[in-house]
């Protein structure tokens, strides 16, 4: 099957950009290679790229800094590929809003899998039969299921990642109704879960930041101790 999706890959090991190409290329996706965070950065300026996965040692830049700029300058999907296990480096990763985040050394497959899961979750695939035309409002704020899109009472849009409307979307879809873990990321993903699930805890305290007057009591997205969150808001499905 072809996938026709473009995957822009910022390392600079060249025999690892290689092993990373020849695995999406062998599976149908068309890849960019840029070895340093400016040629990447260059690269995404002239074409369309859909998900880009970046390596954390670059020469030019740090990593974690070159994942915010992309989450700034570009909707496609970002996955870290490291070489760095540490905890601290995946949350501090998925914090900067990268999708995902993958050790080396790592199987084709897996790589593969990773990269296919974030594509049907990326704005770049938001086209879902049903959810045309879609928006949830709550206390003001609105959440267009087709733009992707997150406004304040104020009509601002807010920057949101990937992973935080999909988030956003299973909470106003079940409000004042207490969701675990598991089943966010079931009704987020399709049982398509993520590998590293403490992302849920991050992507909530992210949401929290952007939406709750005070993060730290937070009034809408409430923790349930050992249980899970629940969206304590009403909510509202206004047609177009």
């Amino acid at each position: 099957m072809i996938e026709s999706n473009s995957v822009l890959v910022i390392d600079d090991d060249p025999s690892a950009c290689e092993v990373v190409a020849d695995t999406l290329e062998s599976n149908g996706f068309q890849p960019f290679i840029a070895n340093n965070a400016a040629d990447g950065l260059k690269v995404l300026g002239r074409n369309n790229i859909d998900l880009i996965i970046v390596d954390l040692g670059l020469p030019d830049m740090d990593g974690l800094e070159l994942t915010r700029s992309l989450k700034s300058l570009s909707k496609a999907g970002v996955i870290i590929l490291s070489g760095r296990t540490e905890t601290t480096e995946k949350v501090v990763g998925l914090e900067l809003g990268a999708d995902d985040y993958l050790t080396k050394p790592f199987e084709p497959r897996e790589l593969v899998a990773r990269v296919r899961s974030v594509l049907r979750r990326s704005t770049s695939k938001s086209e879902i039969t049903g959810e045309q035309g879609r928006i949830y409002e709550f206390d003001g704020w609105k959440l267009d299921i087709n733009r992707r899109e997150l406004t304040d009472p104020d009509n601002n849009v807010i920057e949101i990642t990937s992973g935080e409307f999909d988030f956003l979307k299973v909470f106003v879809e079940h409000p004042n109704r207490v969701l675990s873990r598991d089943q966010i990321l079931e009704f987020a993903y399709n049982n398509d879960t993520p590998a590293y699930d403490r992302s849920v805890d991050i992507r909530i305290t992210r949401l929290r930041r952007k939406i709750e007057p005070d993060p730290k009591s937070p009034q809408w997205i409430k923790t349930v101790r050992n249980a899970g969150y629940i969206f304590a808001v009403p909510v509202v499905n206004v047609s177009r």
